[in-house]
Order: C-alpha cells, then structure tokens, then sequence
C-alpha cells in the first residue's frame, strides 16, 4: 500500500509503510508546502520614495571578477539587515549578464528590485525585527 496518512496537523503526514513498520518520526513532506517568503512588490509610490531615500548612498556591496560568491551574499544579507536600502555595484561587461547577476544576487537575499541604472541597483528588504524605513501607501 503507498500513499501518505494524516497524523494530526498540515506538517504531519507518514507514509503508510512508516505507520505500518513503527517508525513514526519519519514525516513526509505536507500536500501543499508554503511558498517561499518573498518580499512584497514595491508599487510606484514606494519605489519613488525609496529611490529618493537612496539618491545619496554610496555603494555598499560590490559584485567583483569572481561574480557572486557566498561570502558575497552574507555581507548583502547583513547590509540589507542593517541599512535596509542599499546599493550594489556591479562589474560586469554586458547588460545581460549584469541583469542576470542582480536578479540572481537578489532573489538569494529576498531583496525587492527598487532601481537599477548602469553597473549600480538599489536593492531593499525589510527588517522584521525593527523596520527603519516606514513606506508611503
């Protein structure tokens, strides 16, 4: 017999040879898994005003010769954990791989897209613990 039994929350599903066997801390993936956590879109407002916010910011984190690397995407994740806003420079040849190499870097660190001009974006993520910068509606 295949096919999973509930045991009492969404989480907690058991393959019937589990039941069967005895082994009941084995748990099964749930029948509809959460999406992952992405931030929220930023409507035009939003990004008018944090575009204002980090006109005069200096960049942050810069993307160098040896492209994304974890080491990169810790320092991003502590910045944007810090700073909230910030802005990344990128050293790349051309637009498409530039482009790739932001949306990769950002979509890692859960970041929100508010402008990208040339080699430099400006990436913006919510602290849950204590935001710092309050959004227009």
């Amino acid at each position: 017999m295949l096919g999973w039994i509930y045991c009492g929350s969404p989480s907690m599903y058991l393959s019937r040879r589990a039941v069967f066997q005895g082994l009941h801390d084995t748990l099964a993936p749930p029948r509809n898994p959460a999406p992952p956590v992405m931030p929220a879109s930023l409507n035009a407002n939003q990004k008018r005003y944090l575009r204002s916010l980090a006109h005069g910011l200096k960049p942050v984190v810069m993307v160098g010769a040896k492209g994304i690397t974890d080491s990169l995407v810790t320092e991003l994740d502590l910045a944007l954990a810090h700073h909230e806003l910030i802005k990344v420079k990128v050293a790349a040849d051309d637009r498409e791989s530039r482009d790739q190499s932001i949306a990769a870097l950002f979509e890692r660190v859960d970041a929100s897209v508010v402008q990208r001009i040339g080699n430099i974006a400006v990436a913006w993520r919510r602290n849950p613990s204590k935001p710092q910068i309050e959004l227009p509606r």
